[in-house]
């Protein structure tokens, strides 16, 4: 059965999407099948990937609030073994629709069904917030991805995701596990970024990935050419940076006894 991964952070502009976007490639790349679900309304991982709008296609917002089969909107990008499931613009009245509706936070967790044996990993882009399409994704995943910016407020603002989750954990019984704080832009030639750094090293220990992403023209570059880093620039540092990201989970998945290759 596939791994099912929120990708969320309620601050925006800390890499979030371009994180779904690039570890989806690079999980694809090294021979896994892969879903990205786009539960950002601004649908910025749908466009980000070159797919144009349209309005006959079911998305998102059909699956969640009007029944349709998640497999309908699924739609294969030019990466062998990476599809993705868009979002449009329908997608931001969700919140509001989904109020009075009936299991309102189990409705992707209730889409994905047998989905979850086709694939390895299905990511989740969420939005930069914590409302009723981050809880629907974060209700649907096995575990949370935090890509995270080192500054000054950093600390902070991951310290309300975390009780976040702990709520959800308390709520519903829930086991949602932290796959990881990923430090993205990060930038080892300013104080600032090294302390901040070592502060949530300090506070979050092993949760702390690793991998770091690094500041990249050629990363921020790569979606308006609706292209993944690997095949905007494979040489480029953000490109090795999403695969050495993917084999550190790959690995991380190996040593906790779980096998991604029953996907396929």
């Amino acid at each position: 059965m596939g791994k099912v991964i929120a990708v969320t952070n309620q601050k925006g502009g800390v890499g979030k999407t371009t994180t779904a976007i690039n570890l989806s490639a690079s999980l694809a790349a090294s021979d896994l099948r892969v879903l990205l679900i786009d539960s950002d309304p601004q649908g910025n991982a749908t466009s980000g990937l070159g797919v144009a709008k349209d309005p006959g296609r079911p998305s998102l917002y059909d699956v969640v609030l009007r029944g349709v089969e998640l497999r309908q909107a699924i739609i294969p990008t030019e990466l062998q073994g990476f599809d993705l499931v868009a979002a449009d613009k329908n997608l931001v009245g969700a919140n509001l629709e989904l109020v009075d509706t009936e299991r309102r936070e189990f409705r992707l967790r209730e889409s994905l069904g047998q989905l979850r044996e086709e694939y390895s990993f299905i990511l989740i882009d969420c939005p930069p917030a914590l409302d009723l399409l981050t809880l629907n994704a974060l209700m649907a995943a096995d575990s949370v991805l935090i890509p995270l910016q080192c500054e000054f407020f950093a600390l902070e603002g991951i310290s309300e995701l975390i009780a976040t989750i702990d709520r959800i954990r308390d709520s519903f019984q829930h086991q949602l596990k932290i796959e990881g704080i990923l430090l993205t832009m990060f930038d080892d030639r300013t104080n600032l970024t090294r302390q901040v750094a070592a502060d949530l090293r300090e506070f979050f220990g092993k949760d702390v990935l690793e991998t770091v992403i690094p500041r990249s023209v050629r990363l921020a570059e790569a979606p308006s050419h609706g292209k993944p880093i690997l095949t905007y620039d494979i040489r480029s540092r953000g490109a090795e940076s999403y695969i050495k990201l993917a084999k550190e989970i790959l690995d991380r998945e190996q040593a906790c006894g779980n096998s991604t290759q029953s996907a396929g």
